[in-house]
């Protein structure tokens, strides 16, 4: 066999490295030993002569070889060859220190394998401890000991406990002194192994604790562009892992966590405050009991003169986590409870600033007593029955508004702590002894004139009223009154908005008052709308707080009704409210569609009861013979049926596929044929025939083509349409030959969803050729070529959600009327339809199908060809090139748009000097994020990009004002010596901007004329 480059027969004695070239010497053997032509010990002997040369160099050489082959191929190895080479390398060790680093690649190919003898590992392990000066190595040659001796703790780890503390002491040897990050990441496992695997410390645990406590805190800083990729962050953990991972080291680092916590290096104080949080995980109150004076001296001074939100924040979690430790105490009758003296010296360093006069110290105080009280139970109760008491004789004593509310928000903070455990069920609990003190406290700010008091009352209230159990039955009336007066009778919507948030929280807790005082006041109130005195907001007032309160079923049946019977009136006449009115009711009714999407039953109750009325209402409104009523049809506006929409929509998406089938089979027959009778009441007048040709009240019965599509299109892909086929075909039809806009979009969105959702195959292949021969003759004459051009683009943005075929084909035609005269600006304006997220029928809540990068295909395959059309188009439709374009790039991921931007962005800079304000905007909102994500290529043109934003801020729309300052702003984050010599012009030209009529034009211009001001100043 060949083991070099030169012609050398294994087994050569004389064979030299002199003239071989390692690399293909290493790979013919590797080669030889696997195909078995050769073994490993063939391999020693042809490089006798270099393993055994006077030269070191040429010795390194040789084992550098055999390392490099024992590397690939350790897994072939018998145990006996094993055997011999690791005695061969452990008697390497002693060798020249040149030789070293070879002779610990090859231990390391040999730690990995799995037939290795007893005994061997803790033979390697000595000869290292023994014989290596580790950190006299380099940095690859000492990570390369750290590896072998985490393999051997993988692989052998019964035979190095067997070392007993002998091993902890040789691996403080190896780590004494490691600097580089990369080792120390690797050091600090192996030390948390070395604890938490119950290996021997002995009498060597501080030395353990000395040898990697001496990086703490660490103080690290990655070097630019560094490829390992090591941040502080990593090291950090690593390290906190090892202090905290056994109590044994609690007395060594206690004192340094409270020698680093009274420092004034702010990253120090951060680090051991969370390293303190994380070793009271760990340690117990026999660890802790001598330092909690000195410990809580240093959180106490952390929160009162703290100079940082996130150390007050990491202290209080720290004290938190102490009181946490000390509750898991078993006490015995001869113990001492460190829990209660811990808690008694901070309520006797906290508890006197709560009553002081000027109030300046009772937040630091408050904040601390409530991170002690949060520990546990028995803690909350021993603060809380001294606080609580103490908070109530406050509140009486101070007159003020302010102080008033500040001493609420700290009986807020904790009422908030008390959430975490369940409902108070010993009698003398702090809160159930105090409870009548601290309802009368919190119903008399409810009653204060200050509006900001009335909010902190109402927050308390609705925590008193959340823990059960807590507040008796004249309690809950008297709450439900209160809030019912905050949102009925107050003039403030601060505090009705926030009255109708408690009373949501509450009603499932108290269901029976809230249905018995609140609903019923509200339906009365709907009722009384027309007395005098009313405010017009009165009614939606009311429909806001029946929505809000619909959080429990029992209460949600008695709200809908009242929110259809409201909508019925308006139908009848008999509330002169308009369209508005009917807004406000179908905002109502989709809340709590939302809110009652979260139960089954409550779900189903309201698509029974709601659906069909809203539908029914909707089918009478359009079968009106008297079409000179203006309010009855009220419901056939634009406005009221898009608010019906998301109504259904949240009625129909989270149906089970057998109720959405039942329900399914009775809507689209009401549109095919016409059948009433799933609708309340049948007073219908005529006929329902909304896909059959003519004009009114046909028309009007055709704008209802919009519930049919709220309703089919949020069912689940697994609910069968019933007569698909047919509603497909009505639907296609109306959708290019209605006059009415508003029912041709309903009818296309409509045959686009179902279009998504179909299965694919020999059907849906007829469909879309069906539907494109219709466009072809749409587009090209006639009076609806712009009903067309929406069905065209409803149907392409249903077929690229999931990546059809004839995506290719519509974006080829949608690209050729871009040239249109007449339609193309739509189709710029269809571009952004494509690309955004739907909100509705081809929303993924809807359950449409959409896969994964659309936008990336689309834009993959779109934008080269709108570029040659742009390029070849005529000047007069140019920008109609430049709209599309512009919409693509503003909804496509920011890293595939930086990877195509020198390319794209000369077009950009043109769709700036479009007159089109549509184009100009999109292009700003498009140019805005790359000149912080790619500024590189920004630079290249930032004589052009200063010339245009601040030509546009002159622009009569202020939406492109804006953009265009913000814009501006964001030029500053461009390399300094390119932008620093257009500071002067820039500054000069935003001082028009200043003086805009406009206030948020004026803000954008303060900021961004502040930051070109500052532009080019030292520590910039």
């Amino acid at each position: 066999m060949a083991a070099g480059g030169a012609d050398v027969d294994v087994g050569a004695p004389g064979s030299l490295l002199q003239g071989w070239e390692p690399e293909s010497a290493a790979r013919e053997a590797v080669e030889g030993v696997k195909a078995g032509t050769c073994t490993i010990l063939d391999v020693v002997e042809t490089l006798g002569s270099p393993l055994e040369n006077a030269d070191p160099r040429t010795r390194a050489q040789g084992i550098q070889m055999l390392s490099e082959v024992l590397l690939q191929c350790y897994s072939l190895l018998q145990e006996k060859e094993v055997t011999h080479l690791i005695l061969f390398y452990e008697n390497r060790l002693k060798d020249h220190h040149l030789v070293i680093p070879s002779v610990l690649k090859g231990l390391k190919a040999l730690s990995m394998c799995e037939e290795l003898a007893p005994g061997l590992a803790v033979s390697v392990l000595k000869a290292i401890f023994q014989e290596v000066h580790v950190q006299s190595l380099l940095q690859l040659d000492r990570h390369t000991v750290y590896t072998i001796i985490t393999n051997f703790m993988i692989s052998r780890e019964a035979e190095l406990k067997g070392l007993g503390a002998d091993f902890t002491f040789g691996f403080i040897q190896v780590m004494d002194g490691e600097k580089d990050p990369r080792n120390l990441l690797v050091a600090f496992q192996i030390v948390q192994d070395i604890i938490v695997k119950g290996y021997t410390l002995g009498p060597f645990a501080e030395e353990l604790f000395e040898v990697t406590s001496c990086y703490f805190p660490i103080d690290f800083t990655p070097p630019p562009n560094d490829p390992h990729g090591i941040q502080r962050e990593d090291l950090i953990v690593g390290l906190r892992a090892v202090l905290t991972s056994t109590p044994v080291f609690a007395e060594f680092l206690l004192p340094l966590l409270i020698e680093k916590m009274d420092s004034d290096v702010q990253s120090a104080k951060l680090d051991s405050l969370q390293t303190l949080n994380a070793a009271c995980t760990v340690y117990g109150q026999k660890e802790l009991k001598e330092f909690l004076p000195s410990l809580w001296s240093s959180l106490r001074r952390e929160v009162f003169q703290t100079a940082s939100e996130r150390i007050e924040a990491e202290g209080l979690s720290a004290l938190r986590a102490l009181a946490t430790c000390l509750s898991r105490q078993v006490l015995s009758s001869d113990d001492e409870d460190h829990l209660d003296s811990f808690l008694r010296g901070i309520l006797q360093d906290c508890k006197h600033h709560l009553c002081e006069p000027d109030m300046k110290l009772v937040w630091p105080s408050a904040k601390l007593l409530q991170a002690a009280a949060g520990a546990s139970l028995r803690a909350y109760y021993q603060i809380t029955s001294s606080v609580l008491p103490l908070l109530v004789e406050q509140y009486t004593r101070h007159v003020q508004s302010s102080q008033r509310r500040t001493i609420l928000e700290v009986l807020l903070g904790f009422l908030e702590v008390r959430q975490k455990w369940g409902p108070e069920e010993e009698d003398k609990s702090p809160l159930l002894c105090s409870k009548a003190a601290l309802c009368s406290m919190v119903f008399s700010a409810l009653n204060e004139p200050n509006v900001q008091l009335q909010l902190v009352g109402i927050r308390t209230l609705t925590l008193l009223g959340s823990l059960q159990g807590l507040l008796a039955l004249p309690d809950v009336e008297l709450l439900v009154d209160n809030l019912a007066q905050f949102i009925l009778h107050k003039e403030d919507p601060q505090t009705s908005l926030a009255a109708m948030e408690a009373a949501g929280i509450l009603a499932p807790v108290y269901p029976e008052a809230f249905s018995r005082c609140l609903v019923q006041k509200l339906s009365e109130g709907l009722q009384s709308e027309l007395q005098e005195g009313r405010a017009p907001s009165w009614p939606d007032r009311c429909l806001q707080a029946l929505a809000a309160v619909s959080t429990h079923p029992s209460i949600v049946r008695e709200t809908v009704p009242v929110l259809l019977q409201h909508l019925q009136q308006v139908q009848k006449d008999n509330v002169p409210a308009g369209i508005q009115s009917v807004v406000s009711v179908c905002q109502s009714l989709q809340q709590v569609a939302l809110q009652c999407q979260q139960d089954g039953q409550s779900y189903w109750y309201f698509h029974q009861a709601v659906v069909p009325s809203l539908v029914g209402l909707a089918v009478q409104a359009a079968m009106q013979e008297n079409s000179h009523t203006m309010l009855s049809k009220v419901l056939l506006k634009e406005e009221a049926l898009s608010a019906m929409v998301p109504i259904i929509s949240a009625a129909c998406m989270h149906l089970s596929p057998n109720l959405a089938a039942q329900s399914v089979s009775k809507v689209v027959p009401l549109f095919l044929d016409g059948e009433l009778s799933f609708l309340p009441g049948n007073s219908f007048p005529s006929t329902f025939q909304p896909f059959q040709g003519g004009q009114c009240p046909v028309a009007a019965q055709r704008r209802l083509v919009a519930l049919l599509m709220a309703f089919v299109c949020s069912l689940p892909r697994n609910v069968p349409i019933p007569q698909q086929d047919r509603l497909l075909r009505e639907l296609l039809a109306l959708s290019c030959s209605c006059d009415c806009p508003f029912t041709a979009t309903a009818a296309a969105k409509c045959f686009a969803g179902l279009v998504n959702k179909h299965p694919a195959g020999p059907q849906l292949d007829e469909l879309l050729r069906t539907a494109t021969n219709k466009l072809e003759q749409g587009l090209n004459e006639g009076p609806h070529r712009s009903q067309a051009l929406s069905l065209l683009l409803w149907i392409s943005k249903a077929l690229l959600l999931r990546y059809h075929p004839l995506t290719t084909h519509l974006t080829g035609k949608l690209l050729v009327l871009l040239g249109d005269t007449v339609l193309g600006p739509a189709v710029g304006d269809g571009f952004a339809l494509l690309m955004a997220d739907s909100q509705d029928v081809l929303g993924k809540n809807c359950h449409a199908e959409v896969r994964l990068m659309f936008r990336q295909r689309f834009f993959t395959e779109c934008v080269p060809q709108l570029v040659q059309g742009f390029h070849t188009a005529a000047p007069g439709v140019k920008s109609n090139y430049l709209k599309g374009l512009s919409h693509i790039l503003n909804h496509l991921p920011k890293p595939v748009l930086v990877t195509e931007l020198p390319m794209l962005l000369p077009l950009l800079l043109e769709a700036l000097s479009c007159p089109d304000g549509v184009v100009q905007l999109s292009t700003l909102h498009c140019l805005q994020p790359l000149l912080l994500d790619a500024p590189h290529v920004m630079s290249l043109h930032v004589d052009t990009l200063v010339s245009k934003f601040l030509s546009l801020t002159d622009s009569p729309a202020m939406a492109i004002r804006i953009a265009a300052l913000q814009c501006l702003h964001a030029l500053v984050a461009l390399p300094t010596p390119v932008v620093i010599p257009y500071k002067p012009r820039v500054i000069r030209a935003l001082a028009k901007p200043l003086d805009d009529k406009k206030r948020l034009v004026r803000k954008e211009a303060v900021t961004a004329r502040g930051e070109w001001f500052l532009l080019g100043t030292p520590g910039r």
